[in-house]
């Protein structure tokens, strides 16, 4: 017998497994954004079991993160790390073992809330099998993606099928941008219903902490001009235009120009193989001397390094949103951002920071020139994005706006139940 409870939500992200160590092989935004999502909803009182993929023998099947709010590992395919564009044909897998867990504990999820394009499938799969309400959000979509990249992988037209019946069918779309929304009514389709709500940061984790108290227990010295990039090591997150733009800037050979590359890596993974890329441009271009890899930042050190910088700098071809930027807005340093996707929603041209194209150096290194050779107004770019952070991006802001989807699909679906005529026995 099954049991549903109206307070108890399922979050998806089969590929981005929340409670997974930020930066390594393809975690990233999407980790941060389920974890994040899954917390807040958590404290205004949703039971929220956040699902994703089993990818190594040692991880816990269950990560309890709080009262309320735990991770749950399901098996799909090799207990092994997958790339995105090879998961596919183990999701009917995921979908079992999620009916599977229903069973065991003996009730159904009223509300799922999908994440990433492989999350969607599973989550229409489901709406097959029994009654749910699915809100989806896709964090990247392939209609974009495919138009920046030189490979276009085997999966290409299954992921564009998927998220186009996503948006034609599920009951809600999430687009964390006016410029993701453009993108889905012109490049997936015209139907279905989408809502705007954006991103979150931890706004009481980030800021608070000054340019020189974080230097000094960093290491990095006071009359430092220093570049920031937080990230994956993945050519789409363009780190070699940032290399190459530290490379024309008009202060190299004039002042302590310090570039600080941070994020982790994996020998012999992809994002180990683009490292050893960027490193050796590094060294072509002889920056050597200038240029700091400190590997991943974890949750401790990451906050300083925000705060002992002049700039960060994100120079992706594509962000559907960019949490980096709202994370260094939060740390009150202004961002020099690529004109792409998100980031000219999150970004405010000339308020919290500059747009550049993307993939060109030269008018990324005049963005970085204009803000490292006036300080006040480094200074006036970095309060300004952290006012429009506490003002729309906490994740307790995305939380309540989520809150009040969920809590009205709920209602709808309640009434049109108890509208449907009963059949007499």
């Amino acid at each position: 017998m099954f049991q549903s409870t109206r307070d108890r939500i399922a979050l998806i992200s089969v590929d981005g497994d929340p409670a997974i160590e930020i930066g390594q092989e393809e975690a990233g935004g999407q980790n941060v954004y389920v974890r994040q999502v899954g917390e807040a909803l958590g404290k205004l009182g949703w039971q929220v079991d956040m699902f994703t993929r089993r990818s190594n023998p040692a991880q816990a099947a269950i990560v309890q993160h709080s009262s309320n709010c735990r991770t749950i590992r399901l098996k799909a395919g090799p207990v092994e790390f997958i790339g995105r564009d090879n998961l596919f044909d183990y999701l009917p897998e995921f979908v079992t073992q999620f009916q599977q867990f229903q069973q065991r504990e003996g009730f159904r999820y009223s509300l799922i809330h999908t994440n990433y394009w492989l999350s969607s499938w599973v989550g229409m799969e489901l709406k097959k099998l029994q009654p749910l309400i699915q809100v989806h959000t896709y964090h990247s979509l392939g209609a974009v993606k495919y138009r920046s990249v030189g490979d276009v992988p085997v999966i290409a037209a299954q992921r564009l099928a998927v998220e186009q019946a996503c948006l034609e069918t599920v009951d809600r779309v999430i687009a964390t941008s006016p410029q993701e929304r453009k993108h889905l009514r012109i490049l997936v389709s015209r139907k279905g219903q989408i809502e705007m709500i954006p991103c979150g940061t931890d706004i009481g984790h980030f800021g608070g902490i000054s340019r020189s108290v974080a230097r000094e227990k960093l290491g990095i010295a006071p009359d430092a001009k220093m570049v920031l990039y937080v990230g994956r090591f993945d050519r789409r997150k363009g780190i070699e235009t940032l290399v190459r733009a530290v490379a024309e800037s008009s202060l190299r050979g004039k002042a302590n120009l310090q570039l600080v590359i941070g994020g982790g890596s994996r020998p012999g993974q992809s994002d180990g193989i683009e490292r050893d890329r960027i490193a050796n441009i590094v060294n072509q271009l002889g920056l050597q001397d200038c240029t700091t890899f400190p590997g991943r930042l974890d949750d401790t050190t990451l906050p300083l390094y925000y705060a002992a910088a002049d700039v960060c700098v994100i120079p992706s071809h594509y962000e559907p949103f960019g949490l980096v930027a709202i994370e260094a807005m939060a740390s009150e340093i202004p961002v020099v951002a690529s004109n792409v996707g998100g980031l000219q929603f999150t970004v405010v041209r000339e308020v919290t920071g500059l747009l550049a194209p993307p993939k060109h150096e030269v008018a990324f290194a005049d963005a970085i020139d204009r803000i490292l050779t006036n300080p006040s107004w480094r200074d006036r770019l970095g309060a300004a994005g952290r006012q429009r952070v506490e003002i729309a991006f906490s994740w307790n802001t995305v939380a309540s706006h989520l809150t009040n989807l969920y809590t009205h699909l709920l209602a709808q679906a309640k009434t049109k139940t108890e509208k449907q005529p009963q059949i007499a026995a």
